[in-house]
């Protein structure tokens, strides 16, 4: 089996915990993680490597956040990079899907998921429901895009932030909120339902007014 083809992303402990030496040609990467954690950096440090191995790269600025002086400082080829702000997810996803299917570019970054807001969303009014409109959308262009990376050995990357799941204030426990056992112990809910613990969890009953 030939080694799989990378593009470093300028960290070598990162490199090294990835397995493969960085991030892989003709697949889509996912960086994600706190609001300031970096994960655009990283992104930008892979944009520059592939710039410096004679790789093309663009960067689909959803955020319209990018500054050129920050990527210049992290060994971007500012006037080299192909970047587009556009105004809706489905523009963002449409110019990806062009870029990706024309081979010409070694690397792209869509920076980020939480911007690509479908322009229903945009169009609408103030208060309008748009449950589950940028999941469609994210889904129907990720199975889109796939198949076309792979054959042109283009990486995708996605910047994706960590944000409050929708019901957590209301009730429902996030995967680090902390449920008390019969034994009196307390562990988080996201440990019990990863390893699967046989647990017993205390609860109330409303009806008799006890636990």
């Amino acid at each position: 089996r030939p080694p799989i083809e990378v593009i470093p992303t300028g960290s070598i402990s990162l490199d090294v915990a990835l397995g493969i030496g960085g991030f892989p040609r003709g697949r889509i990467v996912e960086v994600y993680g706190p609001e300031s954690s970096g994960k655009t950096t990283v992104a930008l440090h892979a944009v520059a490597n592939a710039q410096k191995g004679g790789g093309i790269a663009a960067f689909i600025d959803a955020e319209h956040a990018l500054d050129p002086e920050y990527a210049k400082k992290l060994g971007v080829d500012v006037d080299a990079l192909l970047v587009s702000q556009p105004d809706t997810g489905e523009q963002a996803l449409e110019i990806a899907d062009m870029l990706i299917r024309s081979g010409a570019v070694d690397i792209i970054v869509i920076d980020s998921v939480a911007a690509l807001v479908p322009k229903a969303e945009i169009e609408g009014e103030m208060g309008d429901s748009h449950v589950g409109l940028q999941a469609r959308l994210m889904s129907q262009a990720l199975r889109k895009i796939a198949g076309a990376l792979n054959q042109t050995r283009t990486t995708a990357i996605f910047i994706n932030q960590l944000r409050e799941k929708i019901g957590v204030m209301f009730g429902c426990g996030s995967f680090d909120t902390k449920v008390t056992l019969a034994d009196g112990t307390r562990e988080k809910i996201g440990k019990i339902v990863s390893e699967r613990m046989p647990v017993e969890v205390l609860s109330y009953d409303p009806e008799i007014g006890e636990i």
